[in-house]
């Protein structure tokens, strides 16, 4: 186990000393800073001027995470998408080929060095997470789950991308797949889910009659003539559970909510929480009203009414990035293994090169010289 853990240790250091040598990676971490900054002075502003509970603690602190989230899905590909066929690109996947590191040393230590990258934007940004969750008075649970939430959600996007420069040769194209999985699981569930309610209607019934006179006390003593109509309603209701692989909507639906004295959610989690769990909620087909007979309409339900009512989904979403990212990177791990040249030797499964190994480059030699 120890020889594993050296492996792994080995090709990690190697592949952070890499990145870090790089002046581009500080120049974008400065530029992150320079952009969390001005995000969180423009909020704290902004929320102040609304009149927020908390100052706009809350809401600085849930945008951060979210920019952290959005940075973080935009580099991540870009760093693990070349990972392996990169090094058979530039010459150097051979060279690991003649070391004792095998094929998921080589995988693990290259997976972890793209997540403690993407996880750099998240500790360049601590001190204004601390400054929101100060301000703010966010509870343990919600800056503890959202960390975690974030972190495991970068970690899978650098799987997928590790795992699809295992499976394609080409660096570009690996890259530009890693991006695709990225944006599938972020905006194309989002057109599904859209699309699916909007394809899929019912017919609603509205029969109404509304207050024609009132007395002192503001009820309605006579009403209007019965109007009935009729219009079609999406039924998002079927296919909210699209939503719940959205990466975003993860995050926010894990997060524990806070409400402010009117039930509504002080942060952004909260606000994305509820338009999710209102989707959950089956539309009436039969709406009736008379003011005379029923008095004034009801209020609407508060958005922690709508989301203690309905049912969390993150947990489902979660694992089917899990099983993604772990699906991913075995295939990558399975498409380099040699099981033919391991059966025979007993030894560890090792990286295939696209170059000659140096058994095949002796044996080319001497026939050359034996023909000349």
């Amino acid at each position: 186990m120890s020889a594993f853990v050296t492996g792994v240790s080995v090709i990690l250091t190697l592949e952070l000393r890499q990145r870090v040598r790089t002046i581009s990676w500080y120049v974008l971490i400065g530029v992150f800073i320079g952009l969390i900054a001005i995000v969180t002075v423009v909020l704290s502003v902004a929320l102040r001027g609304f009149g927020a509970d908390d100052s706009g603690g809350a809401g600085i602190y849930s945008t951060i995470i979210y920019f952290v989230l959005l940075l973080g899905t935009l580099v991540a590909p870009a760093l693990s998408g070349n990972a392996i066929n990169g090094d058979r690109d530039a010459g150097t996947l051979a060279t690991t080929q003649v070391t004792l590191i095998t094929t998921w040393q080589l995988i693990i230590g290259k997976f972890l060095a793209a997540w403690i990258t993407a996880l750099a934007f998240l500790a360049a940004s601590v001190p204004f997470l601390i400054y929101a969750s100060i301000v703010g008075r966010l509870s343990a649970g919600a800056i503890a789950v959202s960390i975690l939430i974030l972190a495991i959600e970068l970690g899978v996007v650098a799987a997928i991308g590790v795992g699809l420069s295992g499976l394609v040769s080409r660096p570009l194209f690996s890259v530009v797949l890693s991006y695709l999985a990225v944006a599938a699981l972020s905006i194309g569930t989002l057109i599904a889910f859209t699309l699916g309610g909007l394809a899929v209607q019912s017919q609603v019934t509205n029969t109404s009659s509304y207050g024609v006179t009132y007395s002192d006390s503001g009820q309605a003593i006579s009403c209007s003539p019965v109007e009935t109509y009729t219009y079609s309603t999406p039924r998002f209701d079927r296919f909210w559970g699209v939503l719940a692989a959205n990466p975003y909507v993860v995050l926010a639906d894990a997060v524990p909510s806070t409400f402010d004295r009117n039930g509504y959610p002080t942060d952004l989690f909260g606000q994305i929480k509820f338009g999710v769990r209102s989707a959950q909620i089956t539309p009436e087909t039969e709406i009736g009203y008379d003011e005379c007979a029923d008095g004034p309409p009801e209020s609407s339900p508060t958005a922690q009414e709508v989301i203690d009512s309905t049912t969390p989904g993150w947990f489902v979403g979660l694992m089917i990035h899990l099983i993604l990212a772990g699906r991913c990177a075995h295939r990558g791990v399975g498409t380099h293994e040699n099981p033919r040249s391991a059966t025979r030797s007993g030894q560890p499964h090792r990286l295939r090169s696209h170059y000659p190994s140096q058994a095949a480059s002796e044996k080319c030699s001497t026939t050359s010289r034996t023909a000349g």
